[in-house]
């Protein structure tokens, strides 16, 4: 199973961090990947539902998100699927000074002949850790107290 954690400081305070980390349709600023990002069930809350399209190695996928879990203001946990995928995508917020320290860890499993990518998945994703916490630290940096 591909997976990465990857730690970073931000300026945000872990209120506005876990407020910005919860509403996925964000991921549209700091995902690399994520060309679209629509709510289409939920407040905002747990079990609300997000319509994610991504470019990932050349293809477009699509997958729905739910919110698996929300503890403000130190844990955010979405879980994407589509037919052939199960990711997990959870950030973990620590206060640290007047901002935070986010953990960000990205667990995913194929299944049919999607199982063939796992290696090539497993080495892009220090590549695009390193491009989506670049992202994500300065769409945080930029939120407002």
């Amino acid at each position: 199973m591909p997976s990465i954690t990857r730690t970073f400081a931000t300026s945000a305070p872990p209120e506005v961090a876990h407020a910005y980390l919860a509403d996925f349709r964000n991921a549209e600023a700091w995902d690399p990947g994520t060309k679209s990002c629509e709510r289409t069930g939920g407040d905002g809350g747990v079990g609300t539902t997000y319509r994610n399209v991504s470019s990932f190695l050349g293809r477009e996928v699509v997958v729905t998100y739910t919110t698996a879990e929300l503890a403000p203001p130190t844990r955010v946990h979405l879980r994407g699927t589509n037919e052939q995928f199960e990711g997990h995508d959870i950030f973990e917020i620590r206060a640290a000074g007047a901002g935070s320290e986010v953990t960000y860890t990205a667990r995913m499993s194929f299944s049919g002949l999607s199982r063939l990518a796992s290696p090539l998945v497993q080495a892009y994703l220090p590549v695009l850790a390193r491009m989506t916490v670049d992202q994500l630290r300065d769409c945080l940096d930029r939120q407002p107290r």
